[in-house]
């Protein structure tokens, strides 16, 4: 499997590199009013509406660092009425990718609850994030069924 590395703070994580779509830097957003903090906001991509995420606000309750490494990822994320959404994940310090052994059923361990599984390379530790379970269900039809009717 082929990981996408990138960073929230200090802290390495991971994300299989075949629900990306594209990387992209910063764009402008489009701020959208009374919705959680982590989300950064809106913008079009590809003739659609997409959300963007910020992961450190999400996971770290801070903003994105403001750096030329700080990048959107786009990536395909799969609705409860089984199509494909584009959703946007902020994240700090996108520049490596980390080619493993490891098959998605080796991340599937509950005691890792929906953050995922740690794993050990070289001198790091890396937590393996899955997109689909960044939120629970409602707020992932709130966050996408919204947007894509914007």
């Amino acid at each position: 499997m082929l990981l996408l590395l990138f960073y929230l703070g200090n802290e390495i994580y991971g994300l299989d590199s075949s629900q990306v779509v594209e990387i992209i830097p910063r764009v402008n957003l489009r701020q959208l009013y009374q919705v959680p903090d982590y989300v950064a906001g809106l913008f079009n991509y590809r003739e659609k509406f997409v959300p963007v995420v910020d992961l450190c606000q999400l996971i770290q309750n801070k903003p994105s660092l403001s750096c030329l490494s700080t990048r959107i990822i786009i990536v395909n994320y799969p609705t409860s009425t089984n199509c494909v959404q584009y959703l946007g994940l902020m994240a700090e310090k996108v520049t490596d990718t980390l080619q493993t052994n490891l098959t998605w059923n080796d991340t599937n361990n509950s005691t890792y609850k929906s953050w995922g599984k740690l794993i050990r390379e070289e001198q790091e530790t890396i937590q393996l994030l899955t997109v689909e379970s960044l939120f629970p269900e409602p707020e992932q039809n709130w966050l996408l069924e919204g947007a894509s009717q914007k």
